[in-house]
Formats: C-alpha cells, structure tokens, sequence
C-alpha cells in the first residue's frame, strides 16, 4: 500500500516555475514507478510525465518536454515535478500516481495509487 500527497501548486503567471510534490508513506517506496498526471477543466487526464524506480528512465509528454523535470530521492520518499516556462494551457489539478513492478508507463490505467490532486493555475 502506498499513499500519496501532493502540495506545491498555486497561481501563478505565465513565463513563471512551480515545483511539485509528492510525498508517499510506506517502506516499498522505491520499489513503484512514478508518474504526474494532469486534468483540465472538460478534459480527459493526460500523462505528463514519468520516472522509474530508480530514477534513470524518464518519460515526459511532447507538450512539456523541455519546460518540466521529473525526479525522486528514493530516501525522502518523495517524487519532484519541476515546471518551468509555465503557460496557460498548463492549467489543471496535478496529481501523483503510482505503478507497482518497477518499470513505469504513460497509461494513466497502469498506475495502482493515486494523490488527491494539487491546482496548477497559470493566468496569461
């Protein structure tokens, strides 16, 4: 059982950077992938980005690849997304998920835990 939480979101204007996080309880931490997913207001929730179980594989969607960094430190049990460049069509509730059997995915159905979501706002 993993149990997630993230924080760092808020409003912010474009052009500007935001860090998430995502803390998980539980002592098999480093044994799950990692992933960010995002959902907008009307849509469906896309993959943003995502990181294996030691951190050496990285995976991002071509609309943030460049502007966002996906990490972990296994040892604090908490997964980063860095966000810079941030534009208005990065708006959405971000939430952290996490996929058993170390190898990670971009399939928002591969994941098994999920946060309970953090606002991104980014006015123009």
């Amino acid at each position: 059982q993993v149990q997630l939480v993230e924080s760092g979101g808020g409003l912010v204007q474009a052009g500007t950077s935001l860090r998430l996080f995502c803390a998980a309880s539980g002592r098999t931490f480093s044994s799950y992938a990692m992933g960010w997913f995002r959902q907008a207001p009307g849509k469906e929730g896309e993959f943003v980005a995502a990181i294996n179980w030691i951190g050496r594989g990285t995976y991002y969607a071509d609309s943030v690849k460049g502007r966002f960094t996906i990490s972990r430190d296994n040892a604090k049990n908490t997964v980063y997304l860095q966000m810079n460049s941030l534009k208005p069509e990065d708006t959405a509730v971000y939430y952290c998920a996490a996929k058993s059997n170390f190898a990670s995915s971009t399939r928002l159905m591969d994941y098994d835990y999920w946060g309970q979501g953090t606002q991104v706002t980014v006015s123009s």
